[in-house]
């Protein structure tokens, strides 16, 4: 695509102007709000050359000429940059040895083997605090866990409470799946589940509620570590400083993932909870949960110690001890 000659913002500097002669930008810059001359920009005055220095004597004989050796024959000769400021988002780091280019009013894209205008470079992933992020399926890992954990709780806790409900349900599946079995689909007659099913319900969505609350807030709080978290390696820093949650942070965490849990009968609270977990596979750049959004936290990996001497290994000698000032046991 060929641009006429003529006046033309420079696309380095848009707040000047420059005269296109079809091939290349000619003569001074001029503001761009200024009227510019109906045709090219005079010719600027040269200036008087310099006195040439006398050249060298030539070589006499065989003695070898100094100096940079000559390039091949029928070698093209050393390209240099164009002359006028590169194009924005060029930098030498991306490309190196290219050198900057200046477009030709209307060009889209850049020459061939040029980065392209506004380009940036991929951003090395965050380390919040100088520690790497968690993995998703060490996270998926550490919940699994800690899921298998409170249930176990609510075995003990709650399994006098879940048996009295599944026998009040018992007379209404029995009926139901005779029917089925029975190709009838009306659903008069049923038995209706009476008050105490209801608050049967009610307590057990309570007492897990409440077990969940107390296997988690304190251990995040205190440590930022539950007891899948603490198995895979990973741990629940504030965004701030790496430091402790403590207990109202850890309760604003929680109570978004884990309030809903009263919504179950309905299975809205069980959605929610998919939802919001189910965010980080999207959140970027730090993966965070909606749980973790609301109280600016963000789950990492704990760095691994060193490893303790193995038994038996022998101590250093006590001229090499250097854990006492002086290096002296």
């Amino acid at each position: 695509m060929s641009v006429d000659p003529g006046w033309y913002k420079d696309p380095a500097d848009p707040t000047t102007q420059r005269y296109w002669d079809g091939e290349g930008w000619i003569g001074k810059p001029l503001p761009a709000d200024a009227t510019p001359p109906a045709g090219p920009p005079p010719p600027e005055p040269e200036e008087p050359p310099a006195a040439a220095e006398p050249a060298p004597p030539a070589p006499a004989g065989n003695q070898p000429v100094t100096g940079p050796p000559a390039g091949p024959v029928g070698a093209p000769p050393p390209h240099h940059p164009p002359a006028g400021p590169p194009p924005p988002g060029w930098h030498p780091g991306a490309h190196p040895g290219a050198v900057p280019h200046q477009p030709m009013p209307g060009a889209p894209y850049p020459p061939y083997g040029y980065p392209p205008y506004g380009f940036q470079p991929p951003q090395p992933p965050p380390r919040p605090h100088g520690l790497a992020l968690a993995p998703l399926g060490g996270r998926l890992l550490a919940r699994l866990i800690d899921i298998g954990a409170v249930f176990a709780l609510n075995v003990v806790v709650n399994g006098w409470f879940v048996w009295q409900y599944i026998q009040e349900l018992s007379p209404l599946f029995a009926e139901s799946w005779r029917r089925a079995m029975a190709g009838d689909r009306s659903t008069e007659g049923l038995p209706q589940l009476d008050a105490r099913a209801d608050g049967l319900l009610l307590t057990i969505l309570l007492l897990a509620t409440a077990l969940w609350f107390a296997y988690e807030v304190p251990a995040v709080g205190n440590n930022g570590q539950t007891l899948g978290k603490r198995i895979v390696g990973i741990k629940v820093v504030p965004l701030e400083a790496d430091e402790r949650i403590g207990f109202g942070r850890s309760f604003r965490r929680w109570i978004r993932m884990g309030l809903p849990t009263l919504l179950w009968y309905c299975c809205v609270g069980f959605i929610l909870q998919l939802v919001d977990s189910a965010f980080l596979l999207f959140d970027r750049p730090l993966r965070q949960a909606l749980h973790d959004k609301s109280a600016r936290t963000v789950v990492v990996q704990v760095p691994k110690s060193s490893a303790p001497p193995k038994a038996g290994a022998p101590s250093p000698p006590a001229g090499d001890r250097t854990d006492t000032p002086g290096g002296s046991a």
